[in-house]
């Protein structure tokens, strides 16, 4: 393969993920064949996977997942949080044959991509192509993620205690109402229960930390306009495609951090999410008596002189 085929494969493979074109209309501008443009697509979205997955989303481990702990505690003001979850339904064409499978509560079809993420917006670990239908805490139990943090296999840092206290605490993950409450998952307090000012004040401290995950998807499907429609192609096409996005989100994160430090000006403003990424819903399913323990001890830790921040009960009204 010569220089010039191997630019025309790159240029056709990124204009259909940053622009969102159809098969048909990057086929007519390349002309080349529908069938030949959609072969590129999977295969360089392989090829890119393969290739930057070990440089840029490693599987964690303990030095990885303290780092973001590290990372967290500085920037949103919650220590001992290893990352922030979340689900998001991935808007397909529905599969032959597939029954309602993919079928999701908000009537549309999809594939759910289930991500973690640090505190400078980079995926630390994805899980993608669970059935629309299925419950974000059902996918997460399911997952290899799961499965690993469920036997402590996962590579979570050993306890540590909170910042100016001696209080002990376990490193814990961030999730919304999707997910289980659990030893090493934090909610936040049902809304129709969180009336006390100190549940208020912890909902607030949490959900400002987990809120990275929501704005990780914004970014991505800010800057790969492919997710501003159903994806209308196989779902392991598909499933490469959103694999790709991901590594390239990271690859994008680790130059903007170089250069910047942060989150740019640019991506704030684009936080708003399109329509191909849609929120799973809530869970009813109860946690453990040892979770709502955690769960009690981090909501007084964020209400003592240690914990608080000069503007945090300025801001709960927000959550009532």
């Amino acid at each position: 393969m010569n220089l010039i085929t191997e630019k025309l494969i790159s240029h056709l493979s990124f204009r259909f993920l940053v622009t969102g074109d159809s098969y048909r209309s990057i086929a007519f501008c390349f002309r080349l064949g529908e069938t030949t443009v959609s072969n590129i697509v999977s295969e360089v979205c392989r090829a890119l996977w393969l290739r930057l997955q070990p440089a840029f989303m490693p599987e964690p481990d303990e030095n990885i997942l303290l780092s973001s702990t590290e990372q967290f505690e500085n920037k949103w003001q919650y220590p001992n949080c290893a990352g922030a979850i979340d689900g998001k339904h991935v808007v397909i064409q529905c599969p032959r044959n597939s029954g309602s499978n993919y079928f999701n509560y908000k009537k549309t079809f999809s594939i759910v991509l289930l991500a973690l993420v640090d505190a400078n917006y980079k995926f630390i670990a994805i899980d993608v192509g669970a059935y629309g239908r299925n419950s974000d805490s059902s996918i997460l139990l399911h997952s290899k993620m799961g499965k690993k943090l469920e036997a402590g296999d996962f590579g979570m840092p050993p306890d540590k205690v909170l910042p100016g206290t001696n209080i002990s605490m376990p490193c814990v993950i961030l999730g919304d109402e999707a997910f289980t409450l659990s030893s090493y998952m934090m909610r936040p307090y049902p809304r129709a229960f969180a009336r006390e000012e100190h549940k208020l004040i912890y909902n607030y401290r949490h959900c400002r930390a987990r809120r990275v995950s929501e704005n990780a998807f914004g970014i991505m499907a800010q800057k790969f306009r492919v997710y501003r429609r159903p994806l209308e192609m196989h779902v392991d096409t598909v499933i490469r495609i959103v694999k790709a996005t991901c590594i390239l989100h990271n690859f994008m994160r680790c130059k903007t951090m170089i250069g910047s430090g942060g989150i740019t000006d640019e991506e704030e403003a684009s936080l708003i999410e399109s329509g191909a990424l849609d929120d799973i819903q809530p869970t009813n399913r109860r946690g453990r008596v040892a979770a709502y323990e955690i769960r009690n001890k981090f909501a007084n830790y964020f209400n003592s002189p240690n914990g608080s921040v000069p503007w945090q009960s300025q801001r709960i009204h927000r959550l009532e």
